[in-house]
């Protein structure tokens, strides 16, 4: 698959997830075969001002690339700026992705995220402003609308063409639904029947079969997987291998040594502190369904060294 001038080596995206894909989750994502990852989303106006920990977020490893950094903010000529100053010079960064679907509170309030599915004029002036200052390809990020009496994901995916963008990914949920209900994959359907880009589909993809559900029902270009890959990137695998494209079968053990490779990948990169906190949320996605699920979490939400961490895992995980 070809967004632009970027080849790829198959459809399956790794969406950015914000405290989720970090370099540890995307190294492991990578090694299971993803085809394009992005950091966690970035604020332009962060890295406008120069802020510290978020230009933190664009430090990207050789190893997993190609690589995505996805932008959010509103201010178009504040895009340019920092397009020019960090980005067209960063070699490490394949793809500039525009964010117009994050439907968190602290993002929309500041007229970010999905908040611009309200203005689709913004949207096409902010995708004409980075296309015309960018080395790398452009692709943007929407949801099927604001609410679902604004469903209006056709009207921006043709302004984003139109605009100069190389893909789109629509999510099939609007602003308002966050991430509960069911992802309506007739609007992404509707998107792919209506453009030339590539369209990749993002919404409920869990399985496998989802994934080709997805794929037959849209049409859609590629595939992002997002909260169905936490706790288990082996889905990435499975669908990657084009040769078995069907659901790994994964053993306990193989579930543990994950757990442990992924404190070790977070240790690498941000210190051990940091890992025993984060891995609280990540081991509770990777045990979820299996058999002493429950005393797992209760316990490793109380560890506080690591030697305690691996002790509780080798003890339960059988």
């Amino acid at each position: 698959m070809n967004i632009g001038t970027l080849q790829l080596k198959n459809n399956i995206f790794v969406a950015p997830m914000a405290g989720i894909t970090d370099t540890a989750f995307r190294t492991i994502c990578s090694e299971m075969g993803a085809g394009l990852l992005f950091t966690e989303m970035i604020s332009a106006k962060g890295l406008y001002y120069n802020d510290t920990k978020t230009k933190e977020l664009m430090n990207i490893e050789d190893k997993n690339r190609p690589m995505g950094i996805q932008l959010f903010g509103s201010e178009p000529d504040i895009f340019v700026e920092v397009i020019e100053k960090y980005i067209n010079n960063n070699e490490r960064i394949d793809l500039i992705d525009l964010n117009l679907g994050c439907p968190a509170p602290k993002i929309v309030k500041n007229g970010d995220g999905s908040a611009l599915m309200k203005n689709p004029d913004l949207i096409g002036e902010i995708v004409y402003k980075i296309k015309r200052v960018a080395n790398k390809p452009v692709t943007a990020k929407i949801r099927a609308g604001w609410d679902e009496d604004s469903i209006n994901a056709v009207k921006v995916g043709k302004i984003i063409q139109e605009a100069g963008a190389d893909a789109l990914t629509v999510h099939g949920r609007h602003r308002q639904q966050f991430y509960s209900g069911k992802a309506d994959w007739d609007v992404i359907k509707e998107v792919k029947e209506n453009l030339n880009i590539p369209v990749i589909g993002n919404g409920d993809i869990f399985t496998v079969e989802d994934a080709k559900g997805m794929e037959k029902k849209t049409g859609c270009d590629g595939i992002m997987l997002a909260r169905g890959i936490l706790g288990n990137p082996w889905l990435i695998k499975s669908l990657s291998n084009i040769y078995n494209n069907e659901e790994i079968e994964v053993t306990s053990k193989e579930k543990l040594h994950m757990i442990l490779r992924h404190f070790e990948l977070i240790e690498k990169y941000k210190g051990r502190r940091r890992a025993i906190l984060e891995m609280r949320k990540h081991t509770g996605w990777y045990i979820k369904g299996m058999e002493n699920a429950a005393k797992i979490r209760d316990r490793i939400n109380k560890v506080k060294e690591k030697k305690e961490f691996e002790k509780i895992l080798k003890e339960l995980i059988v």
